[in-house]
């Protein structure tokens, strides 16, 4: 079993001085923790597998397709795969925990 928190995974990755870490990897799964400052870029691409987002704090908006919303601490996103995204007009740091199905990058590899 593994057990994870905010803060733990928070320090990880500042740590590692990069954006996204990921923390868990199996198969069928991936997951990892994504960091992006008041005011900050977003420089994702499409993935090749589905993902949820969970926005654990933070305000900003995020564009999927061309849908808009707003997102705040507690927002749940789906986004499908190869469907392009970005958070946007950041407001407050965002940190989201980030959760493929399956693991990232195993549609790119066929």
């Amino acid at each position: 079993m593994h057990i994870y928190t905010i803060d733990e995974l928070g320090k990880a990755r500042a740590d590692a001085a990069r954006p996204y870490l990921e923390f868990l990897r199996v198969q069928s799964l991936s997951a990892g923790i994504y960091h992006l400052p008041a005011g900050g870029v977003d420089p994702q691409q499409p993935h090749t597998e589905d993902e949820v987002y969970y926005v654990a704090q933070g305000r900003g908006h995020i564009m999927v397709g061309d849908e808009e919303a707003s997102v705040a601490a507690g927002s749940i996103i789906f986004v499908a795969a190869n469907v392009a995204h970005r958070f946007h007009s950041i407001e407050e740091d965002l940190t989201v925990l980030v959760f493929f199905a399956p693991a990232e990058y195993t549609g790119a590899r066929q």
